[in-house]
């Protein structure tokens, strides 16, 4: 009897045991493919990724010297969703990409500053208090850094309205988060922050406030390069959004509403008299030049809400030249495909575990076999 109970006991030990092996398989499957397209996958990415060389040696007469760099990084229109709009997923997946991106290229490429040109938010513009309050939270744990790397936010029109919608109350609390600098100077490079909804005004081109406060900073930009000489050439890096008439774009745009109107341009470089243009708002890359010699760059959406191919810029900068590159995120169609690729391959192989599906490798044994029978 004891024999009887032992053999029956043998029997149902298999089946449990081929369970058991199938289950491990699917787990170390699983496993390994969330560790590519979660983790590894934007290491492989942006590892590819270099900063720009740039010349380090200015001559002023007889004298040489060698400039600091500054490696600066630029992304633009992370568009964090809000309580109306946003689908829980959907927030998941594109803010988990954003963080994942962001930390990475922290840790692998060490800048020193990070500017993000506007659309912080995706509702910034009707948000209610508690709703803002949410998202500023999102925000500073996904876009977290080390103290010594510094982190300057400009204004969009989704962050607190176009022009038309905007009010002091959206303004300041913007502010208050991430500062109401103008000015940013490090290592004898002056950089201009500029929110470009604030100057375009219904009839009034730039209003008066905006005016008065650029004109300040425009004084102290040009009361630097007069007291430094060797600060002579470092014009400011005007960092905002639309800072070009909409006729110079590549991209048709509709002036006064998403571009600047020419007469506010036209001030703007007047004024700053840049050596380069950086701006959001296109979430494309988009290249101009102002008078045949401004360059002006639109920076990709660095989120996959906004773009198959996310990317942001990385900028060697002395205070003489600059040089710009271009960094590209992984690709959210890439990961896709892997995901699907995976689960049609855990279904291959748990049909064929069953005995539902002929495994390919028996099936060609068998075929092979017959070949050679006859």
């Amino acid at each position: 009897m004891a024999m009887i109970e032992l053999g029956f006991g043998r029997q149902n030990f298999h089946p449990l045991k081929r369970k058991s092996s199938l289950l491990l398989k699917l787990i170390a499957v699983v496993f390994a493919v969330l560790l590519f397209c979660e983790f590894l996958i934007y290491y492989l990415a942006i590892f590819q990724c270099n900063w720009p060389e740039v010349k380090t040696t200015a001559s002023d007469g007889e004298q040489t010297t060698r400039e600091p760099v500054l490696k600066a990084m630029f992304l633009a229109d992370t568009h964090l969703l809000g309580e109306f709009l946003g689908h829980w997923l959907d927030k998941l997946r594109r803010e988990w990409q954003m963080e994942r991106a962001f930390q990475t290229a922290l840790w692998l490429l060490q800048p020193e500053v990070v500017f993000i040109l506007g659309d912080i938010f995706d509702e910034g513009k009707w948000s209610t208090p508690e709703a803002w309050a949410d998202d500023v939270e999102r925000f500073q744990k996904m876009f977290r850094h080390p103290s010594h790397v510094q982190l300057k936010v400009v204004a969009g029109n989704h962050d607190i309205g176009f022009h038309y919608e905007m009010n002091t109350y959206k303004v300041e609390r913007f502010e208050k988060v991430f500062s109401s600098e103008r000015l940013f100077s490090w290592k004898g490079i002056n950089f201009v922050m500029v929110n470009s909804v604030a100057l375009n005004g219904d009839g009034c081109g730039i209003c008066s406030e905006t005016e008065a406060e650029l004109i300040e900073v425009s004084h102290r930009l040009n009361c630097s390069r007069e007291h430094y000489p060797l600060y002579r050439r470092s014009d400011a890096n005007c960092s905002g959004e639309d800072a070009a008439p909409a006729e110079e774009r590549d991209i048709p745009f509709k002036e006064n509403y998403d571009v600047l109107s020419r007469e506010a341009s036209q001030k703007l470089l007047w004024w700053l008299q840049p050596r380069l243009v950086l701006s959001g708002h296109t979430h494309s890359a988009c290249e101009v030049h102002h008078g045949g010699r401004v360059p002006e760059l639109s920076v990709p959406s660095f989120s996959w809400r906004n773009r198959n191919n996310p990317s942001f810029i990385m900028g060697s900068i002395t205070p003489t030249d600059y040089t710009l590159s271009k960094c590209y995120l992984p690709r959210e169609d890439v990961v896709l495909i892997i995901y699907c690729g995976v689960v049609g391959f855990l279904v291959v192989l748990t049909l064929t575990h069953f005995g539902l599906l002929a495994s390919p490798f028996l099936s060609g044994l068998n075929l092979l076999g017959k070949r050679k029978t006859r």
